[in-house]
């Protein structure tokens, strides 16, 4: 049986799912809520918490609780590497169509707003030990967000490491002026002859830091999963390392495994 909180928050999430408290709507006051469920005013906080937690509302100081406007959702599946290395070696009139961002979100390029900036920093020891170079060894930095063109927030915070020795046998690819680029980084990697063998990624969950909070705009409550995704190339050398950093009230991560039939 569901406790008096989640009975609250369970008839308060049917009714923004269902429109009839839309984005944007003030909630009734904790003293309403409190009559209207028959519950006590610390029981009513409780149950709101939960939908805050979740990012549906949003408590605003001096205002009250409002449904809060639901950010574009991205949905990433383990199938875009393959669909990003396919299209790889596609002319550049086809790479500029589409790339991994509308792949996710549905969107389309004009729907959205790029920004990249490079820089060379040293290589720390965890990603000199993946790259298999001296700590300290020179990397391109690369750091990228993309968001709806009406909306304030990235759908994620990404920085891209490569070694740079390897890259710049390419001086296109030192530069953030030649961002987006058309087929992304496998491209990029295809124009330095490296294919890529399999990508290894690695999820792990924790608070947000008041940094990424405020840019990614996030409610109170919700994590954020960190992702570090690892590029190998058929000579089995990581060639890229990712680390992404997605909202927990907007990501969606599907994956889907293939087995073997007996």
């Amino acid at each position: 049986m569901a406790n008096q909180y989640e009975r609250i928050s369970t008839d308060l999430r049917r009714q923004i799912g269902a429109g009839e408290l839309a984005p944007g709507d003030k909630l009734p006051a904790e003293t309403t809520l409190a009559e209207i469920y028959g519950v006590s005013v610390p029981t009513v906080r409780q149950g709101v918490g939960v939908l805050q937690a979740e990012g549906l509302v949003e408590k605003q100081h001096g205002r009250g609780t409002f449904v809060r406007k639901q950010p574009t959702p991205v949905k990433r599946n383990n199938e875009r590497h393959q669909w990003e290395k396919d299209r790889a070696r596609e002319p550049e009139s086809e790479r500029q169509k589409t790339g991994a961002t509308e792949h996710d979100t549905g969107l389309t390029l004009n729907d959205l707003v790029f920004r990249a900036e490079y820089d060379r920093v040293p290589a720390p020891a965890d990603l000199a030990e993946l790259f298999g170079v001296p700590e300290g060894t020179t990397l391109l930095e690369r750091t990228y967000r993309t968001r709806y063109s009406e909306e304030r927030s990235p759908f994620n915070i990404a920085r891209s490491y490569l070694v740079l020795d390897v890259v710049s046998k390419n001086p296109d690819l030192l530069s953030a002026d030649q961002e987006p680029w058309p087929g992304g980084t496998q491209n990029q990697l295809f124009t330095l002859g490296i294919e890529l063998d399999r990508i290894v990624e690695t999820f792990r969950a924790r608070p947000p830091t008041p940094e990424e909070t405020e840019e990614l705009g996030l409610p109170v409550g919700v994590s954020v999963v960190i992702l570090r995704k690892t590029s190998i190339d058929t000579n089995d050398r990581v060639v890229e390392v990712s680390d992404v950093v997605l909202p927990g009230d907007r990501t969606e991560m599907v994956y889907t495994t293939k087995l073997s039939r007996w």
